[in-house]
């Protein structure tokens, strides 16, 4: 079968899209009508929003199920490389030819309405998830919550919501309690509520919205707390439940912890299936989730640096992970390496926000393009946003040439330490040149 009839059938499908998103319901009650409702024919779902680390959190609360030797479907968003990323179907990503059917019954059912690329692509997702047997359904929201195409399931076995912070505030207001009011809307009477690490004013929103469903929300340092033990071999996690002494998870970065914690909690409060401690241990020890602050090794691009160097690549693109980068950061010496940040970004962030936490950190910042992405920012707008806040910004034509530049500059006694990071999208294309597929 040809690999691409999935790609083309989504091509005509986007041909439907409203020319304005309308953040709506009512377009993803009527398709899913139309296909037999399959978002009421589930395993038990676990349904997760934020701004920051639902995707991590996603990757390893479905480790942990399947350690405990459950059936896992998984929806995530976006994709980094290829479509089928977006659905996981007991533990594997969607075959094409199975996609190609699904997605030619969303167009049947479409009947030429207009309907978003997400609402397709979550329609074709629950259409799977309703008709192959599986123990648990972990649904990440795509935007906001309120109005987001996964929100039509009417009783979660479990929700929760991760840190929420400033992003899509075209869509989903200008302020951080707006931003957690739409978030807050996935919480449903009945269904557990778990609540990641909030600023005051967000928690307070997401507080009211669980008391007006008659929800008692488990609390980040309330109801669970983490900690990394002082020696950095692992992580002591405490909930109402359990008391756990926990490896450390290879994903890289202190807000891991916090993800991890999250995920566990989750685990906790869903009363669907049984997951013991020991299934936590082991599915720490595993989990992975590519361009969230992962290290590239023996790759084309890897090959364009000298001996010695590092090279690392993430995908967030907002203030909040911007932190997050700046924690990392804060381990390298600046005396012993020199810091690059190849960055591209898309043309709607906030490259300022973003580019700020670093200043002091990185010595300077190559500006790239996104290729295929006609949204993106430019690379001179990048470069000189840089400058502005006193980083050395300057612009190559694409990553390599990039990557280049770094070479032909580095110091013999300095090996480079260069960051790709400020897209998902750009991560992708590097995962794709570099023959890293996510599996």
């Amino acid at each position: 079968m040809d690999t691409a009839k999935s790609d083309q059938i989504l091509a005509r499908l986007m041909a439907l899209h409203p020319k304005k998103i309308d953040l709506s319901l009512g377009r993803m009650h009527r398709i899913l009508d139309r296909l037999g409702n399959p978002e009421k024919k589930l395993p038990p779902v676990v349904h997760v929003a934020g701004t920051n680390g639902k995707g991590s959190t996603v990757a390893i609360l479905r480790a942990i199920a399947e350690a405990a030797g459950h059936r896992v479907h998984v929806y995530t968003s976006p994709h980094l490389v290829r479509f089928s990323e977006r659905i996981r179907l007991c533990g594997n990503l969607i075959e094409e030819e199975a996609l190609a059917t699904l997605l030619e019954r969303v167009e049947q059912a479409a009947d030429g309405d207009q309907i978003t690329f997400f609402e397709v692509t979550t329609a074709a997702a629950l259409l799977a998830f309703s008709e192959i047997p599986a123990d648990l359904c972990i649904l990440e929201v795509g935007l906001g919550g309120r109005l987001d195409a996964t929100n039509v399931v009417d009783k979660p076995a479990a929700v929760g919501i991760t840190p929420v912070s400033l992003d899509h505030q075209q869509f989903l207001g200008d302020t951080l309690q707006q931003i957690a009011a739409e978030k807050a809307g996935i919480i449903k009477p009945g269904s557990p509520l778990v609540v990641g690490p909030q600023k005051k004013v967000g928690l307070e929103v997401i507080e009211k919205a669980a008391s007006q469903a008659d929800v008692k929300p488990y609390i980040f340092d309330q109801s669970w707390h983490v900690e990394s033990k002082a020696d950095g071999s692992g992580l002591l996690y405490e909930d109402w439940k359990s008391v756990l002494d926990l490896p450390q998870p290879p994903l890289v970065g202190a807000h891991q912890i916090k993800n991890a914690a999250m995920a566990i909690a989750l685990a906790h409060a869903q009363k669907a299936v049984a997951i013991p401690d020991a299934a936590i241990k082991a599915g720490l020890g595993w989990v992975r989730w590519p361009a969230r602050l992962q290290q590239l090794h023996n790759t084309l691009f890897n090959a364009k640096l000298p001996e010695g160097s590092d090279l690392w690549l993430d995908g967030g693109h907002n203030p909040a992970a911007a932190d997050v980068v700046r924690t990392f950061l804060q381990g390298v010496d600046p005396i012993e390496r020199s810091v690059t940040l190849v960055l591209g970004m898309m043309g709607t962030k906030d490259v300022t926000g973003y580019l700020q936490p670093l200043s002091g950190l990185v010595n300077r910042v190559i500006a790239v393009p996104i290729p295929d992405e006609t949204g993106a920012a430019s690379p001179g707008e990048l470069a000189a946003a840089a400058t502005d806040i006193g980083i050395n910004g300057i612009v190559a034509k694409d990553v390599e040439a990039a990557l280049n530049a770094v070479s032909e500059t580095a110091h013999p006694d300095r090996p480079p330490f260069v960051l790709i990071a400020g897209s998902l999208y750009l991560a992708g294309t590097v995962l794709k040149d570099a023959g890293l597929l996510p599996t």
